[in-house]
């Protein structure tokens, strides 16, 4: 997976955190936590899986929640993030609209949400809808993976839920 044009997506900041919300550690997991921890941030992992899975090296410093079926939440404090990602967990969780409510109340003002699901398993125009719904503003296509669609959109202060 080529991951330098999906990597130029981001610019963390010192103290940063990001956190990923997926099904599976990847690739993209191990840059992700490798940038953040660049610049002194935190990555915070939420699986969701049953299985205990082999945690790479890499991430033994990474606070990683399990949640067992999709149809719990994930956890995570008001305003302590500055990007969400979801990976492929958004279309299979029972409630899409429980996580996009806790991603918007986790985020910082001008956050970013991200959504990346296999290519070909996404509605990217009703995602785009449901991430207008829940108050999160330009939602753009991104092609720069091959093997996933990724949406992004911003958490706009002052705007819709404004907070």
């Amino acid at each position: 997976m080529e991951l330098k044009q999906f990597l130029e997506l981001f610019n963390p900041l010192p103290g940063n955190h990001y956190i990923q919300v997926t099904d599976k550690i990847d690739a993209t997991t191990l840059a992700l936590q490798k940038l953040i921890k660049n610049v002194d941030g935190e990555f915070h992992l939420a699986l969701y899986t049953t299985q205990k899975l082999q945690i790479p090296n890499e991430l033994q410093d990474t606070k990683i929640q399990y949640i067992p079926n999709l149809t719990n939440p994930f956890r995570a404090l008001p305003r302590d993030n500055d990007i969400v990602i979801f990976k492929d967990i958004l279309h299979k969780h029972k409630n899409p609209q429980m996580l996009l409510k806790i991603a918007y109340t986790t985020l910082a003002n001008t956050a970013d949400v991200i959504i990346m699901q296999e290519k070909g398993t996404m509605d990217i125009e009703a995602t785009k809808e449901l991430l207008e719904k829940f108050e999160f503003r330009a939602p753009n296509e991104i092609d720069i993976l091959d093997n996933y669609d990724l949406v992004i959109a911003k958490k706009m202060h002052m705007w819709g839920n404004g907070l």
